[in-house]
């Protein structure tokens, strides 16, 4: 997809995007205990990590296919561990999401933003 983007590709990539930054915002400097003891960090980080992850479930295989660098596969998997109940697991997820995923999806991101600027557009 060397063109344009859809106005839902555009629009969905800008959501990632902005709960990415949050994320990245919120946990920056915080250690495992320190988020997952915070009450309202934590509740936040893991609803922006959430919101995250459906979008990326909702980007089309032509977009993905233009980012193959993605973890497309990894955020699959997250989105399932994210509806997982209250506990370890859950926790987990919620860590490896702030210290590897979103990092690594933010990074690619702004990579293609600069690369290939017409995905990120919301056009008809």
């Amino acid at each position: 997809m060397s063109g344009g983007g859809s106005i839902e590709t555009g629009a969905l990539l800008a959501i990632i995007e902005q709960s990415g930054m949050a994320v990245a915002t919120l946990t920056e400097g915080l250690e495992r205990d320190e988020l997952l003891h915070s009450r309202l960090t934590r509740a936040e980080v893991l609803r922006q990590v959430r919101v995250l992850a459906r979008g990326v479930t909702a980007i089309g295989a032509q977009t993905r296919g233009a980012m193959p660098e993605l973890d497309w596969s990894g955020w699959e998997v997250m989105h399932k561990q994210l509806a997982l109940p209250p506990g370890e697991a859950l926790d987990e997820a919620l860590w490896f999401a702030c210290q590897s995923l979103v990092p690594a999806m933010l990074l690619w991101l702004r990579f293609y933003r600069q690369a290939n600027a017409g995905l990120f557009q919301m056009t008809v």
